[in-house]
């Protein structure tokens, strides 16, 4: 069998940068109990691992548990502006480990909304990011999740408006909502703030496709861009699946002559060569 990794795949630059920022905290901070608000990434091999070496995570309902002796990390998608303060009254350390790029979507999504515009993010509603975004644009807010929502969106030829992205969408459905909503405001300003990192994983995928017989998508089943890499995954290939592990591999796919792996922004590099060890060991 011929095994073939998508050119771009695996931990981008935000969730590395995360991992490393908590490792060093968990290594730095002995005599402090080391918490992440709600999940530091969406992998759970990786969560497991750092559970192992002391980790803990803290839901933002129990914020109010956290004290001087605590540390606690802001994950990749970051939080809205109010959580922060929540978190600061508390007398914890805060270890920021938000992605750079999410963190410009913040600050757009702020300064615009100071500026009167109507802050347009399209998203996964209740995903960490897209609310921690909304939170920065206040009021002046509207969240669009499918080309439908945004066919639905009533006209205001009278209002501005600019329209942001979760890092992780899929880059050819934000362009079609863009082209939707054009027409329907007086301004539109569009900023795909669509990460390179997850263009580069979907792009790779699709350069991979038709190498292959059937391809692999590695990685946590609540990631965004890990189901978005296996919708198309589906599109341009037969035979597609979604695993979190080696053992998750079909039996069908150790039959076959050319498998392509891709993976999301969240996998570790361990798993995918594991995934990749047991199909070449077959």
């Amino acid at each position: 069998m011929e095994v073939i990794l998508a050119d771009v795949l695996g931990y981008c630059m935000g969730v590395r940068r995360a991992v490393d920022f908590v490792e060093k905290a968990l290594e730095t901070s002995s005599d402090k109990k080391v918490y992440t608000l709600g999940p530091l990434i969406h992998n759970k091999i990786a969560l497991e691992k750092l559970q192992e070496k002391g980790l803990s995570v803290i839901q933002e309902n129990n914020i109010n548990l956290l004290n001087q002796n605590t540390v606690v990390a802001i994950r990749a998608h970051g939080v809205s502006p109010n959580v922060i303060k929540n978190i600061e009254n508390t007398g914890a350390m805060i270890v920021n480990a938000t992605c750079p790029k999410v963190s410009a979507s913040q600050k757009n999504a702020y300064k615009y909304a100071q500026m009167g515009y109507l802050v347009i993010l399209v998203g996964d509603k209740n995903h960490g990011e897209v609310t921690g975004i909304a939170g920065y644009a206040g009021d002046s807010f509207l969240l669009i999740e499918t080309v439908s929502d945004a066919k639905n969106v009533q006209n205001s030829l009278q209002q501005k408006a600019v329209l942001l992205s979760q890092t992780t969408f899929n880059s050819d459905e934000f362009e079609s909502i863009a082209e939707i909503l054009k027409p329907k405001f007086k301004e539109l300003k569009i900023l795909n703030t669509i990460c390179s990192a997850t263009r580069e994983r979907q792009d790779a995928l699709k350069r991979l496709c038709p190498l292959v017989e059937g391809v692999i998508v590695v990685g946590g089943k609540n990631s965004a861009n890990s189901r978005r890499l296996f919708e198309i995954a589906k599109e341009n290939c037969m035979k597609s699946v979604f695993i979190e592990n080696v053992d998750e591999i079909p039996d069908y796919f150790y039959k076959l002559n050319k498998v392509g792996i891709t993976a999301g922004a969240s996998t570790p590099d361990s798993v995918i060569k594991a995934v990749k060890e047991a199909l070449e060991k077959y």
